[in-house]
């Protein structure tokens, strides 16, 4: 855990709470700062900087408004991507509270996951793991083998998190990025059904 010791006495813990983010977007910038407080998660940061690296998106990171444009990734190639062996699920706590369940991928040897296979840089990698709350936060990345369009394999990161038992419902907004997405990539027929079977919150 980094130092609070430049924090004064007499901060409140709001004013502390919104230093978390910029400190974890400062700290995306520095390859080897990442490395250190990558380790004291847990987590290992290999390879470099500039390196291409495969990033498979399965929830709203499949739509261009939430992963080129807020999330600021300009990634150097996208396609396709299965993921076999995990299901999809929605349980993850969202807010409001009982109003929205984002999307969470758990092992299943019966199922599969369709998304999208984003390359982006290691760089890159740091700056979306810090917009998803990496490290510190629910989702952990995970590298795993994700098959493309052509049936090759490909190793590329996600992110899982300890769900809850049960599902929720996503909210309307949330599901909408998913299916619009799931269109946009072309993923297939089925899946965008499955997609659009799943409730939305009231």
């Amino acid at each position: 855990m980094l130092s609070c010791a430049g924090f004064r006495a007499g901060q409140t813990l709001s004013k502390m709470t919104t230093m978390r983010i910029p400190w974890r977007t400062l700290t995306a910038k520095s390859w080897m700062a990442s490395r250190w407080v990558y380790r004291l998660h847990q987590l290992e940061l290999t390879g470099r900087p500039l390196d291409r690296v495969w990033y498979f998106a399965y929830g709203s990171n499949m739509h261009e408004s939430a992963f080129l444009e807020r999330r600021g990734m300009r990634p150097l190639d996208s396609r396709i991507g299965r993921l076999e062996g995990y299901r999809l699920r929605f349980n993850l706590e969202g807010r409001p509270k009982g109003k929205a369940a984002p999307a969470n991928i758990c092992p299943d040897a019966s199922a599969e996951v369709w998304g999208v296979l984003y390359q982006i840089t290691g760089r890159e990698m740091l700056r979306l793991n810090a917009t998803e709350g990496v490290p510190g936060g629910r989702y952990r990345p995970n590298w795993l083998n994700v098959e493309d369009a052509d049936g090759r394999l490909v190793q590329a990161m996600t992110y899982m998190a300890e769900g809850n038992a049960d599902d929720g419902r996503p909210s309307l907004r949330y599901l909408s990025l998913l299916r619009e997405g799931a269109l946009a990539h072309g993923l297939p027929e089925p899946w965008v059904r499955f997609l659009d079977s799943v409730e939305p919150a009231e």
